[in-house]
């Protein structure tokens, strides 16, 4: 069997739907041909393999690469000034009447150019490639008005001509209210519906379209209008929900048939009913729950009994989230929420490309799917949940 590269003397983590637990495959062998997963098993049932390179392991755990499905790697400006200050005692509010707030990198954001936005988002994107990401879902929602909102979503997508990875972007247009909108809500909804999500659709800017429901953004009506024009228009839609109050979100991204609904603290069990029927992904964001430093845990025991798939995220943003390991991220579940190794590795893989409509593509081992790798200097797959500050990984792979 002719294969580019194959992978011999390694332990497999597949993660595969078919297989218990992370579908370990002990004494492995993986091969790929033009990008993608060609075979996979134990080296004792392997073919005859003529390959074009050998990747010896040495014992290492091969996995499939991590994904953060929820970031919002794009922006200008720094806030490191308003965390300082709040640690002082200022209040978010006081923060915000000074022009502080996420109307501050709304400003920066708008005076910078795509290629500036581009360079300031590598360091980030980097710290994520060094620990095994190879998918990266990127949100805008820094403009709030068109022109820089296609600027970031152009900047996204620039990454993967830096880098080796896959970027995913998705359109958070219905983040806040822009300042120039303060007093006509009705027209900032006609501006997104009306003119901006038929552009992305038609330009392919975006793969989804997120939304932030909640008191101090956008209300449950609201939002629905925005997943409507979505709908309208042939893209998949994903929501921040339920995360500082019960406002219902997700059971509303739920009837829309969402990818994902995020955070959801405040999740009621009508909403996990809903999140299970419709085969929504609870994606949860330690980090935020961390930085903002909340006490109402996301009901992690409803989403298990009642068989919502969780993904876990980084949320990488500068004013909730400033967090660019997904390890860490992985660790912050498993100790807040108390996620197993099991929910958090799958929750960085299998079910983080489900969050994404990649399922069918990435996410695990297994034949036919895209050959990104990674691979990792452990002695059990529990290490990259339980170690912190470690940089494990011994090598990643993009379409190997």
């Amino acid at each position: 069997m002719r294969v580019d590269r194959l992978f011999t003397d390694v332990r497999l983590a597949t993660m595969a739907p078919d297989r218990p637990g992370l579908g370990i495959v002990e004494d492995g062998v993986l091969a790929t041909r033009e990008g993608r997963i060609a075979w996979l098993g134990p080296r004792a049932e392997a073919p005859a393999f003529v390959a074009r390179e050998t990747i010896r392991g040495d014992g290492r755990w091969l996995t499939p690469g991590l994904i953060d499905c929820h970031t919002h790697l794009v922006w200008a400006g720094d806030r490191a000034a308003e965390f300082e200050r709040r640690l002082e005692g200022a209040t978010y509010e006081e923060i915000a009447r000074e022009g502080g707030g996420i109307l501050s990198t709304v400003r920066a954001t708008r005076a910078a150019s795509r290629d500036e936005l581009v360079r300031a988002a590598l360091p980030r994107l980097d710290a994520l490639l060094a620990e095994g990401v190879t998918t990266v879902e990127v949100k805008s929602g820094y403009g709030l008005e068109p022109a820089t909102e296609y600027r970031q979503l152009e900047a996204a997508r620039a990454l993967e001509v830096e880098r080796a990875v896959r970027i995913e972007p998705t359109f958070l247009g219905a983040h806040t209210l822009p300042p120039e909108y303060a007093s006509d809500r009705d027209g900032y909804l006609r501006l997104l519906c009306d003119e901006m999500i038929p552009r992305i659709a038609r330009d392919r800017l975006a793969r989804a379209v997120d939304a932030f429901c909640e008191k101090i953004a956008f209300t449950p009506e609201e939002t629905r209008r925005v997943f409507e024009a979505a709908r309208a228009h042939g893209l998949p839609v994903k929501l921040h929900a339920d995360q500082l109050s019960d406002t219902g979100g997700a059971a509303l991204a739920a009837s829309f048939a969402a990818l994902s609904a995020d955070h959801l603290e405040y999740t009621n069990a009508e909403g996990v009913r809903a999140m299970a029927g419709a085969g929504t992904v609870a994606v949860l964001l330690p980090g935020a729950f961390y930085c903002l430093r909340e006490t109402q845990l996301p009901p992690v025991e409803s989403f298990r009994r009642a068989g919502v798939p969780m993904a876990v995220a980084t949320d990488c943003n500068p004013g909730t989230s400033p967090l660019l390991s997904l390890l860490l991220a992985m660790n912050m579940a498993a100790t807040l929420f108390r996620l197993t190794v099991t929910e958090c590795l799958l929750g960085v893989t299998r079910n983080a490309a489900r969050a994404l409509g990649l399922a069918d593509d990435r996410g695990t081992l297994e034949i036919g799917k895209r050959a990104d790798l990674a691979l990792w200097s452990i002695e059990r797959p529990a290490e990259l949940v339980y170690l912190i500050g470690a940089r494990p990984l011994a090598g990643r792979w993009v379409g190997a």
